[in-house]
This record gives structure tokens, C-alpha cells and sequence, in this order.
């Protein structure tokens, strides 16, 4: 098994041969983190459009 970490993400490569013990020991590694919050930024971005109408317009230009 093979664990590269670079900033914020990580990988992990698992083979045939990774132990049980190990794919769990990394999954605890995983979930140690904070959670993301997702909904402190909902409804932040303000359109000046309704995204329907916007969606319309937008395939009526290759029409």
C-alpha cells in the first residue's frame, strides 16, 4: 500500500497484497480531520438572472 500526501489531499494506492489492518489504520487517518461545512456558503453568490433563464439563453446562442 502506498500513501503519498501533498497539502490537503491524499491518496492511497491499494493492492492485492494491502493488509486489512492497514486499509483500516489509513481510514482512520482519513477521517481525523474537521468536517467541511458546506452550508455556511450556500446562497452567498447573487445572480442578476433567474439560472433558468440564464440556461436558455445560453443554448439559444449555439442554436
Amino acid at each position: 500500500m502506498y500513501l503519498y500526501r501533498k497539502t490537503n489531499t491524499m491518496l492511497v494506492v491499494i493492492t492485492r497484497y494491502t493488509k486489512l489492518s492497514q486499509i483500516n489504520e489509513t481510514l482512520k487517518k482519513l477521517r481525523s480531520g474537521k468536517p467541511f461545512d458546506a452550508k455556511k456558503h450556500c446562497g452567498k453568490v447573487k445572480w442578476d438572472i433567474d439560472g433558468l433563464t440564464y440556461q436558455k439563453d445560453l443554448r439559444n446562442e449555439w442554436d
